[in-house]
C-alpha cells in the first residue's frame, strides 16, 4: 500500500476521531469533560469551564471537517490540529494529577495512558498531513 493511501486513510480517521470528540464535548459528555479543565484556565481565559469545553468541542469539529474538505490547506490544518493537541495537554495533566474520573478515564492507569497518547496524536496529525512525496 502506498504512503499516499496510508496518509489519506490516517487523515480521514483523524477527522472522524476529532468529529466524534467534538460532538461528545458539545453534547453527551459535555458535563464530564469539565473535570479536565484546570481552574487556572478559567482565570486565564476569563470564562467558565463549560465554555472552554464547548469551545474545544467546536474547535475539534472545525478541525476535523477542515482535514477532509480543504486539501490545499492540508499542511496548515495538520499543524493546527497538532497545536490543538498540545494546547489541551495541560487539561490531561490536570486530570491525571488530581486523579479525577471523567468519561473513559476512571483509573489512574487510563489517565496515564491518555497522557502518553497525546504525543502520538500530535505525530499522527503531522504525519497524515505531510506533503505528498513525488515520484
Amino acid at each position: 500500500m502506498s504512503t499516499s493511501i496510508l496518509r489519506t486513510a490516517a487523515r480521514w480517521a483523524l477527522a472522524g476521531l476529532l468529529a466524534a470528540a467534538g460532538l461528545a464535548h458539545l453534547f453527551w459528555l459535555r458535563r464530564g469533560f469539565r473535570i479536565a479543565v484546570p481552574d487556572w484556565a478559567t482565570r486565564v481565559l476569563r470564562t467558565d469551564k463549560d465554555m472552554i469545553v464547548v469551545a474545544s468541542g467546536a474547535a475539534e469539529l472545525l478541525l476535523g471537517t477542515a482535514l477532509v474538505t480543504l486539501p490545499r490547506e492540508r499542511r496548515r490544518i495538520g499543524v493546527a490540529v497538532a497545536a490543538f493537541f498540545v494546547a489541551v495537554f495541560p487539561g490531561n495533566v490536570h486530570q491525571w494529577r488530581t486523579r479525577r474520573p471523567a468519561p473513559g478515564l476512571r483509573t489512574d492507569r487510563a489517565r496515564l495512558l491518555r497522557l502518553l497518547l497525546q504525543p502520538v496524536l500530535v505525530a499522527w496529525a503531522l504525519w497524515a498531513t505531510a506533503p505528498q512525496e513525488r515520484s
